[in-house]
């Protein structure tokens, strides 16, 4: 009887404890696999030279032996690798390498048990001891450890809990009022937290994910998010090198959030992510850069990261690992330590060996108009081309032209960035509405919607407004300019280029008409003509001049404020933040709050806004074109029409940007200079009385005549 009660506490039932279990698989109502929900183990009912007290005390004990026979189940399960020698491997779904993790801490725990069930026997067999007595007082404390982590093994298996999930279950059952199951569960969670670290040496040291069955909390991009990725990659598809590590940065891997332990903060796991990322890129770099490198032997010094530094992330993580308890500020301690070791070798990579303050001078220069002899003579060039709509076929083609005319006349041998600038000509009606969408998504659009609303309904673009750059990147500069970047840029340019276009245009008009006037006064002069009638025509068209400077005097304050104040103000910030930086991801936030700021400052996101400063520059360019065809009456008529909705929509652009929510906040802080600058006499805060429906009289211009 004695080792028959022994051998219950270890599992193993007979004629003294039956199994209930087993009765129901004989008769198929339970499966062998499966966890009992509760103790089938029983004392038989024909024992009757037992008393009733002892036979509680029985019961009682053997429940440790069932207790012990499913933790024994569950890690013999878990741990179970005979596939390996079949050369098949099974179902990904009941496969977990936390869940063998957890189980070897089981294995530990039930040989702390089975030592002391033998310790039992040992003493029962040499001393003449009672028997339940002692049984009970050695065994006593597994009471406490046998049942929560049965429980706990029931759960897992009922919701198939595996990976962080597993760890997060495991980190809350820790916190309890005793002692003896916590330093046990802690035992558990440190096993887990094995598999944890190596994952995370192999992700943050060398830049692979080692996760065969989806428990780690990065993990790469799967084909059901094509929805949302699909646009991202069309764009990387149409990049000029076609690298593995570009798509792996941009959307070969995400964070989790199902299996990211809730003890680990989701910026923890986002430095985690970022620096095997950049881990992986540092080891494997392009082709294309390492000949690159050959070129240029002056930086072949080093790899991209030296070993010594890999060295030293692995043993911060080693460290981390042989600690018996988790951490927590250890552990992000470490993880921002990598983070910056990371990000530093990514930045000396992407602005020292792949010259990104050159790059960024570029884009400056062309897409933001920053080499103004250049685009001056390209909008002369083709002045006359933009004259007629644009062909469907062959606009890009017919645009070439001038652009390769300024290219001679303004571009050096020497500059080394500007063969990567291409200029391209979406097509008609296509790109160019799809690009205004985009603007008016602001949170002022809303409140100043009303004010713009006849302008937006009438207005058409130009077919020319569509004119756009793109620009050559090569690995690794497109982890820092994506194409969301250079969209950006191009959203900016467009609107510079109409800007400057109709700054030209308004000069030209007024140099055109001028030399007009002053053949036509050599011609009189020659034939001894009166010159009352010279005198008179000039009469006639000065209050037209005086439309025309102010439409000039607007467009000039408006690109000086944008070139000076906002983008040449901001890009000494950004160069401030080149210099001081040596973090990559520092480095990506500042130039995002750079284009930022060029956005916000110039007005691009703020719906009524760009609508109006459109509408302004439609109507001026009209107004250009009218008056060098000074013909009829009818376009007079015109020409009224024109200079009544430029004082309408100037005198709105005036009361929309002097508004508190503009020129009080911080989103502009040159806005009150550009404003001091247009009311520099007050005449617009005189005249923006028309915004609020006040009738006023409008100039009239007489008649044109020959």
């Amino acid at each position: 009887m004695l080792h028959e009660l022994l051998l219950s506490l270890l599992g193993y039932t007979g004629d003294l404890v039956v199994d209930d279990k087993e009765h129901r698989l004989s008769v198929g109502l339970s499966s062998e696999n499966s966890i009992a929900d509760q103790c089938t183990f029983k004392l038989a009912s024909d024992i009757s030279f037992i008393q009733s007290s002892e036979r509680d005390i029985i019961e009682k004990t053997i429940t440790l032996g069932f207790y012990y026979r499913e933790l024994d189940r569950f890690a013999t399960k878990s741990r179970n690798l005979s596939w390996i020698r079949c050369g098949s491997e099974p179902s990904k779904k009941n496969q977990s390498v936390y869940r063998r993790a957890i189980a070897n801490g089981l294995v530990e725990v039930l040989s702390v048990y089975r030592s002391a069930v033998l310790h039992v026997e040992q003493k029962l067999l040499s001393d003449h001891l009672p028997i339940l007595a002692t049984v009970t007082q050695s065994l006593n404390k597994f009471f406490v450890l046998l049942p929560p982590l049965y429980e706990l093994i029931l759960e897992i298996e009922r919701d198939g809990i595996s990976g962080g999930k597993l760890l997060n279950l495991l980190h809350k059952r820790c916190h309890c009022g005793v002692p003896e199951l916590q330093t046990c569960i802690q035992r558990l969670l440190w096993h887990g937290h094995q598999v944890m670290y190596n994952q995370l040496a192999s992700w943050m040291v060398y830049g692979i994910l080692h996760d065969q069955y989806g428990e780690f909390f990065i993990c790469k991009q799967e084909g059901n998010s094509e929805r949302d990725s699909s646009n991202m990659s069309e764009k990387l598809a149409r990049m000029s090198v076609n690298d593995g590590s570009l798509s792996d940065w941009h959307l070969g891997f995400h964070i989790s959030l199902d299996m990211l332990p809730e003890y680990i903060p989701m910026h923890i796991a986002e430095s985690i992510l970022f620096a095997g990322k950049a881990i992986r890129v540092l080891r494997n770099p392009s082709s294309a850069f390492r000949s690159v490198d050959a070129r240029h032997k002056k930086l072949m010094g080093d790899e991209l990261l030296p070993q010594s530094e890999a060295d030293k992330i692995e043993s911060m993580l080693i460290n981390l690992k042989e600690s018996s308890e988790f951490h927590k500020r250890s552990f992000e301690g470490a993880v921002d330590s990598i983070r910056a070791i990371a990000a530093s070798h990514l930045w000396q990579l992407v602005v020292v060996r792949a010259d990104l303050n050159g790059h960024l001078k570029a884009i400056k220069d062309y897409f933001l108009l920053a080499k103004g002899d250049f685009f001056q003579t390209f909008l002369e060039e083709s002045r006359q081309l933009m004259r007629l709509p644009p062909r469907q076929s062959t606009a890009e083609a017919d645009l070439m032209v001038p652009f390769r005319l300024a290219v001679t006349k303004t571009i050096s041998d020497d500059d080394k960035y500007f063969s990567r600038v291409m200029l391209r000509m979406p097509a008609i009606g296509a790109n160019i509405k799809s690009s205004k969408v985009d603007i008016p998504k602001s949170k002022y659009a809303d409140g100043d919607s009303s004010l713009s609303s006849d302008s937006s309904s009438e207005m058409s673009l130009d077919g020319w407004d569509g004119i756009a750059l793109e620009y050559s990147v090569d690995w690794p500069l497109q982890l820092f300019f994506t194409q969301e970047v250079l969209s950006r840029y191009c959203r900016i340019f467009q609107y510079l280029l109409r800007l400057k276009r109709t700054q030209m245009e308004l000069e030209k008009s007024w140099e055109s008409v001028m030399q007009q006037d002053h053949s036509n006064f050599s011609k009189r002069h020659i034939e001894r003509v009166n010159g009352s009638t010279s005198q008179q025509r000039r009469q006639c068209f000065r209050p037209m001049w005086r439309v025309r400077e102010h439409m000039a005097f607007l467009i000039r304050n408006l690109q000086f404020y944008i070139q000076v104040d906002v983008i040449e103000s901001q890009w000494n910030v950004l160069q401030t933040h080149i210099e001081e930086s040596r973090d990559f991801a520092e480095l990506v936030e500042f130039h995002q709050e750079y284009l930022s700021a060029l956005i916000s400052q110039s007005f691009l996101d703020i719906g009524s806004v760009s609508r109006i400063l459109d509408g302004i520059m439609k109507l001026c360019l009209q107004f250009c074109w009218k008056i060098e065809n000074q013909e009829t009456n009818a376009s007079t008529n015109e020409l009224e029409r024109i200079t009544e909705e430029f004082n309408k929509k100037s005198n709105s652009l005036y009361t929309i940007l002097r508004s508190s929510r503009l020129a009080g906040s911080q989103r502009a802080p040159f806005l009150r200079r550009f404003l001091l600058r247009l009311n520099f006499n007050s005449y617009f805060e005189q005249t923006a009385q028309g915004v609020m429906n006040v009738i006023r009289p409008t100039p009239t211009i007489p008649p044109l005549q020959r």
